[in-house]
């Protein structure tokens, strides 16, 4: 079961209560006071690990708390503190205060921990209340109580590269012939029901991370189909990769439009970032088609270069898109050219991150 949104309450320990007490030993008279402190309290974290892949295993978690630190004790021995608590989450992971909308963590790398809540301090004990006026002090603090709040979990998977699609445009497909990811396939309508990440290798030792959401149709930000649903997961990619079929009853054109509308509708800042044109299942379509398009939107082999874009076709798309590219992924026609092309693309943006 894949899980990507859930809410709990996380509550930190309360600190022990300080002692109160007096020294008491054969042969020492009226020993003074020697209450030890109480233990403070255990603490919230939240521990971003790879091994786990979706927030499923907190359906049916409604509280976690860690355990309240142990009161002190006489002869100045102080309570033990209380075991923290720990919240693992899959990295990309963000962490919000339910009641205020706030971000508290953001979890996107492995072993990234982060304190959330802190445990509540323990009571001094009535030594810490000795003085030259009151010698025999009778009280001690209580610990201080921990927090508690409500918190909202959201998963965002973290992936270089994002397909956006229609349903049954071949996002499966590609995904499973290029990378490591193996979604179910099939010849109807949103076979891809939850989101899928997936490893490409590009040579010997260089790779990206590539994501498959469900198909988006039109209308999706007014709740229409599953995918707008699953759009954050692609919110963190860098690179949107749009898949129109050529051999569906939609205009390419008119597909890219309506797909770039409604992730418009649901992410200003996620509509603007770079994006490639994938013209999908190739192999089905008559060849001319493909010439048809690029024809249609002025491109030619003069005008283009390998697969990045010279002609300027903000008047179709927008903004430029850096390639376009013709692929069958049954056939494996054009998917190295289009690894490659996404690779440089990603390793321009990861030179441009190391460099801020």
């Amino acid at each position: 079961m894949f899980v990507d949104n859930v809410k709990i309450k996380a509550t930190s320990g309360k600190g022990g209560a300080g002692c109160a007490s007096f020294h008491r030993e054969k042969f020492i008279i009226k020993g003074g006071p020697d209450g030890g402190n109480g233990g403070k309290g255990g603490d919230v974290y939240i521990l971003a690990d790879k091994n786990s892949h979706t927030l499923s295993h907190f359906t049916g978690t409604k509280h976690i708390k860690a355990q309240n630190g142990k009161p002190g004790k006489s002869r100045n021995c102080y309570g033990k503190g209380g075991e923290d608590a720990y919240i693992i989450v899959p990295p990309g992971t963000q962490i919000f205060d339910e009641e205020t909308g706030e971000l508290l963590a953001d979890m996107k790398e492995d072993g990234q921990k982060v304190k959330l809540l802190e445990g509540g301090k323990g009571g001094l004990g009535n030594v810490h209340f000795k003085s030259p006026t009151n010698q025999r002090p009778t009280y001690a603090q209580p610990g201080l109580p921990g927090v508690t709040k409500e918190l909202r979990l959201e998963l965002k998977l973290i992936a270089d590269v994002g397909l956006v699609g229609f349903p049954n445009v071949g996002k499966s497909t590609l995904i499973s012939s290029i990378s490591n990811a193996e979604p179910e396939i099939a010849n109807y309508e949103f076979t891809t029901i939850t989101p899928k990440l997936g490893v490409v290798k590009v040579g010997d030792y260089d790779s990206f991370v590539m994501a498959d959401i469900p198909g988006i149709i039109e209308n999706a930000s007014e709740g229409k189909g599953l995918g707008i649903e699953f759009l954050r997961h692609i919110e963190r990619t860098q690179i949107l990769l749009y898949m129109i079929d050529l051999a569906n009853y939609r205009d390419p054109v008119t597909q890219f439009k309506t797909l770039q509308k409604e992730v418009k509708k649901y992410s200003e800042v996620l509509s603007k970032r770079k994006f490639a044109i994938a013209l999908t299942k190739a192999d089905s379509t008559i060849p001319e088609m493909v010439d048809d398009f690029f024809e249609k939107i002025n491109i030619t082999p003069t005008n283009s270069s390998k697969f990045g874009l010279k002609t300027d076709l903000s008047n179709y798309f927008g903004e430029n898109p850096e390639f376009i590219i013709p692929i069958s992924s049954v056939t494996h026609y054009n998917i190295e050219p289009l690894k490659w092309a996404l690779f440089d693309i990603v390793k321009e943006n990861r030179k441009n991150a190391n460099s801020n």
